[in-house]
């Protein structure tokens, strides 16, 4: 069940591990000391710290306070006041509790946070509607099987996720959906119905574009390398993070290099899709099927 859409489960990420915004943090001031030219045993003699502390923190063992980010900063020298709010805010950003919270026991934290603090989510769909846009009732169908509290307890968690998407400050949504995922037989024909409504409404709204991947693309790259979804924000200091499917469960990149080679993918996918007033008039012509 390793898909885009399941991205919300626990399993897509090891219980108790770094969020992506703590190994974002953490890699960032290990870049800092070493373009200080410091090896971790003087930085660790300059803040007046264990060599161990240090290390941990540059390793995501340890969340850092602000105070330590400062200090760590002033003791590195030449650091401009964006980058220094930057990082202060990303510290602040790693500790928030945030919604999924509530919901650890089903909820994987690095995909929530990401989801909940990006500015522009890209995501593309080989077989499920996304998350992101699902009904209860869809959403209930695909988790059929699982225990039945677990099952409730991931669909409310789901449904107050969906809530970014109408807050002031609601980032974009951009999907593409391989036709198949509209197809596929979820519950029975009111539940895909149903779903396929909702999915026509959502395209509605100023922050969402949807576009289908119809038959006529043929053979897409897209359509062999699965699905996967980028997450975009607002901060310079943090780029692009992919989650990707495989066989194993989830996979987040952040390597610049294997990012740019997923945004050029997206791209090309956005490029073969339909136009989003062709893509609406699909969905609506499926729902009459």
């Amino acid at each position: 069940m390793a898909t885009a859409e399941m991205a919300d489960y626990k399993v897509s990420e090891t219980a108790g591990g770094p969020t992506v915004r703590h190994r974002r943090l953490s890699a960032e001031l290990k870049r800092l000391r070493e373009a200080a030219d410091l090896t971790p045993q003087e930085a660790a003699d300059l803040l007046g710290w264990s060599r161990p502390k240090l290390v941990r923190i540059e390793n995501s063992g340890g969340v850092p306070s602000v105070e330590d980010v400062h200090r760590i900063l002033d003791s590195y020298g030449g650091i401009d006041q964006a980058l220094r709010l930057a990082l202060a805010q990303l510290t602040q950003d790693v500790r928030l509790r945030g919604w999924w919270s509530a919901y650890g026991d089903v909820v994987g934290g690095s995909y929530a946070q990401c989801e909940d603090v990006a500015t522009e989510i890209r995501s593309f769909e080989t077989s499920f509607i996304p998350g992101l846009l699902q009904t209860a009732a869809y959403a209930r169908a695909i988790m059929q099987g699982d225990e039945p509290d677990l099952v409730e307890r991931r669909v409310q968690a789901r449904m107050t996720r969906q809530a970014l998407l109408t807050r002031p400050n609601a980032p974009k949504l951009s999907v593409v959906l391989d036709e198949s995922a509209l197809r596929l037989p979820i519950g029975d024909m009111e539940v895909l119905r149903e779903q396929l409504e909702a999915l026509l409404t959502a395209s509605r709204r100023s922050n969402i574009s949807i576009r289908v991947l119809d038959e006529t693309a043929g053979l897409h790259p897209g359509r062999t390398g699965g699905s996967f979804v980028i997450f975009g924000f607002e901060s310079a200091i943090e780029p692009d993070v992919v989650y990707l499917e495989t066989l194993a469960g989830g996979l987040y990149l952040e390597e610049i290099a294997q990012v740019r080679r997923c945004n050029v993918l997206y791209e090309g996918i956005v490029s073969a899709a339909l136009p989003e007033d062709q893509s609406a008039a699909l969905i609506a012509a499926i729902i009459k099927e």
